[in-house]
C-alpha cells in the first residue's frame, strides 16, 4: 500500500500523456497544422480572448508536465495568438505550471527508488544542489541548449525544494519565451506561404550570448560561497 501510494502522484502524468494521443494532439502540435487553422484560432481568441487564454495556459501546463513534443510550436504560437507581451506571459505561466506537476510527480514516486539506487553516491551533488538550487536550477533555464525536461527531471531526483525550483523555472524562462513570442508575432505570413519559422534564432549570438551572460550572472552566489568557504 505504502509503494501504490508514492506512485500514485505520476497517474494524472500518465492519463495525460494517454489522453493526448489518443486525441492526436501530436498532429495537432505542428507548424502544418497551426498553417491551417492560424485564421480560426484568431477569431476564437478575439471572441473568447478568456477562455483561450485559460485554455492555452492548461493546454502548454500538460504538454510541458508529460515531455509532449511540439511544445516549441505552442510557444510560437503564443505570439501569433495573444501578442508577444501576453503570448510569453500565458507561455511562461504554463511551462511554470506544467514543470511543477511534473516535479512534484517525480519528487514522490521517482527520487525515493533513485535515492535506493546510488545510496550515497551523490550526496555531495545533493548537497550542493540544497545550498544553491535556485542558482542552479535558474543558469539551467537560462541556458536554451539544455534540455527542458532535463531540468525538471533532475533537481526532483536530487531533492531540491519545490519553492527554489519554481520560482528558478519562472525567471529563467521569461527570455526565451519573449523571444519565442516575438519571432510567433510576425510569422502568420511565413506559415501561409507554407513556411517554418527559423528557431535557430535562439542560437544566434546577439540571443545566446545575453543568455549566457545572465546564466552566469545567476552562478555568482555559488562562485562567491565557494570562495568564502576556502578562505
Amino acid at each position: 500500500m505504502k509503494a501504490l501510494r508514492r506512485w500514485w502522484p505520476l497517474l494524472p502524468i500518465l492519463l495525460i500523456l494517454a489522453g493526448a494521443y489518443a486525441l492526436g494532439l501530436q498532429e495537432e502540435l505542428s507548424w502544418a497544422r497551426l498553417a491551417q487553422r492560424q485564421s480560426e484560432l484568431l477569431a476564437d481568441v478575439a471572441a473568447r480572448p478568456v477562455a483561450m487564454a485559460a485554455g492555452f495556459v492548461g493546454l502548454y501546463a500538460a504538454a510541458v508536465a508529460v515531455s509532449f513534443p511540439g511544445a516549441v510550436v505552442l510557444t510560437v504560437s503564443s505570439g501569433l495568438l495573444f501578442g508577444p507581451f501576453l503570448g510569453a506571459a500565458l507561455t511562461v505561466a504554463g511551462a511554470t505550471l506544467g514543470s511543477v506537476m511534473i516535479f512534484l510527480a517525480a519528487r514522490g514516486a521517482l527520487a525515493p527508488m533513485l535515492a535506493r539506487q546510488v545510496g550515497s553516491r551523490l550526496d555531495w551533488f545533493r548537497d550542493g544542489l540544497g545550498r544553491n538550487a535556485f542558482s542552479y536550477i535558474l543558469a539551467c533555464r537560462l541556458i536554451p541548449v539544455i534540455p527542458f525536461w532535463l531540468v525538471n527531471l533532475a533537481p526532483a531526483l536530487l531533492g531540491a525544494r519545490l519553492a527554489p525550483f519554481a520560482l528558478a523555472t519562472f525567471l529563467g524562462i521569461i527570455p526565451a519565451s519573449l523571444v519565442f513570442a516575438s519571432l510567433g508575432a510576425g510569422v502568420g505570413g511565413v506559415l501561409a506561404a507554407g513556411g517554418r519559422p527559423d528557431l535557430a534564432v535562439i542560437l544566434t549570438a546577439p540571443v545566446l550570448l545575453p543568455l549566457l551572460g545572465l546564466a552566469a550572472l545567476a552562478l555568482l552566489p555559488v562562485a562567491w560561497k565557494a570562495r568564502r568557504g576556502s578562505v
